[in-house]
């Protein structure tokens, strides 16, 4: 019976370990173990978002492909890291997106070992979005585990606002359906237009607005070699553009640098960004 136990207890503590360690921290990229990606019906603006994980595209064949039997409308691009990585095919994918004359964006990755105030700063840096092109995209998809919910909604409110002052527009927040509704469910984060990633399902279960979907990482086109992530526009292709960065969006701002203890304001709630070095 001591044994018994005694295994049981081995075989649970082992299975924590292994999801712990290779399930949670990749839960967005494990793939489905079935067929083909299925296509949301009722949408009919897809797109596809991309990085260095792609590996090098091949544009000619991307131009013409087709997903669930339409054009390819969007395309996300994955720009920076933290407050010091630059995703190795950003400048080429961007670039070429732009030549193929599909609506692009580009999204930051969230990282947990830098401030919100550091990678806005790097953000805007490196990337220079155009007009026609989708707002700044913050991908948020953890919390720091030595930070409260409250603190953590400071410091992402923190890069969306730097960010805003700079575009005047609203970012995107792209993350998964559970973590909006934990994480990000102040009332303070309703205005941002939302991309869930939520796979494997007929239809989104997030109950509030949303503008994108990724409904899954499987998806196969001509010009990539392997997997590729599939997203839909919850709208329509004029609704798309109105997104878009419009010229009065561009005009030349001085990008705030807060000061030890600015106030940044938003839907009558109010937060104050930690003293730090000019960077």
């Amino acid at each position: 019976m001591v044994w018994w136990m005694f295994g049981i207890v081995v075989a649970i503590s082992y299975s924590w370990v292994i999801y712990a360690n290779l399930v949670e921290p990749f839960r967005l990229r494990w793939r489905a173990l079935y067929g083909d990606p299925n296509y949301p019906e009722g949408y009919e603006i897809h797109g596809i978002d991309i990085s260095h994980h792609q590996g090098k595209i091949e544009w000619t064949k991307l131009r013409n492909a087709m997903i669930n039997r339409t054009s390819l409308k969007f395309v996300m691009v994955k720009a920076t890291e933290g407050s010091d990585y630059i995703d190795e095919n950003f400048y080429e994918n961007f670039s070429h997106v732009r030549e193929l004359g599909i609506i692009r964006g580009a999204y930051h990755f969230w990282s947990n070992l830098s401030t919100a105030r550091e990678q806005a700063y790097f953000f805007l840096d490196k990337v220079k979005l155009e007009e026609g092109d989708l707002p700044p995209v913050l991908d948020v998809e953890n919390v720091p585990s030595n930070m409260s919910v409250e603190e953590f909604q400071m410091e992402i409110l923190a890069w969306l606002h730097i960010v805003e002052d700079r575009y005047h527009v609203k970012p995107i927040i792209y993350t998964y359906y559970k973590f909006k509704e934990t994480y990000l469910g102040d009332s303070r984060f309703d205005d941002y237009p939302y991309w869930i990633a939520h796979y494997y399902v007929s239809q989104v279960q997030y109950q509030g607005k949303w503008k994108f979907w990724q409904h899954t990482d499987v998806g196969r086109l001509p010009g990539i070699r392997g997997y590729v992530d599939l997203d839909i526009y919850n709208g329509s292709y004029y609704d798309l553009e109105m997104l878009t960065i419009k010229k009065e969006n561009l005009e030349e701002t001085e990008i705030p640098v807060p000061d030890s203890l600015e106030v940044y304001e938003q839907n009558d709630s109010i937060f104050q960004l930690p003293e730090e070095e000019e960077l």
